[in-house]
């Protein structure tokens, strides 16, 4: 006759089992909440990409809502986000683009090839502002009111879905 505590472990690893599949299920993947959120945005810490100087800090603290985007040309997520990026320049969203971990050259002919919908933007070749904005990889988003504060951070790409449930919301100021 088997004794009952031999069964101990087997219970704990079907236990641990079902937890994880049960964590797997109810968890999003893109949900990466970011340890900055409500608190002032890191150093902007850019090198030009073309001829115009990139974005600032100041430009983080102009009064207006406003969507840093790290992006990369190699990043094929990117390439699917971007006609949504386009379509939010077009509506007057104000988008400052982080291009990361990049070449200029692959970078300008991304940019040519598919339009660029950033008001603004910089390179972050050696990933130094990246770290410091806790960048996993791209693309990711980062909501920043007004006063330079991260609202939130989206990682992976800007749907239509993300748009209409998180990012929307937040420019119209019902998320803050």
């Amino acid at each position: 006759m088997a004794k009952p505590l031999m069964f101990v472990p087997l219970v704990v690893i079907v236990g641990f089992v079902a937890a994880a599949f049960v964590a797997m299920e109810t968890k999003d993947p893109n949900d990466m909440p970011t340890a900055l959120a409500g608190k002032e945005a890191p150093p902007v810490r850019l090198e030009s990409l073309g001829p115009e100087a990139p974005f600032t800090d100041a430009d983080l603290r102009d009064g207006t809502i406003k969507l840093v985007n790290f992006w990369a040309s190699w990043c094929a997520p990117c390439r699917v986000e971007h006609p949504n990026l386009i379509g939010l320049k077009q509506e007057g969203v104000e988008i400052l683009g982080v291009n990361w971990k990049d070449t200029p050259e692959k970078a300008q002919a991304f940019l040519a090839e598919m339009g660029s919908p950033f008001a603004k933007l910089g390179a972050d070749p050696k990933n130094q502002m990246g770290l410091d904005w806790g960048v996993a990889g791209v693309p990711e988003t980062f909501v920043v009111d007004g006063e330079g504060h991260i609202i939130t951070r989206i990682a992976g790409p800007l749907t239509d879905k993300v748009i209409e449930d998180q990012v929307e919301p937040l420019l119209a100021g019902e998320g803050e």
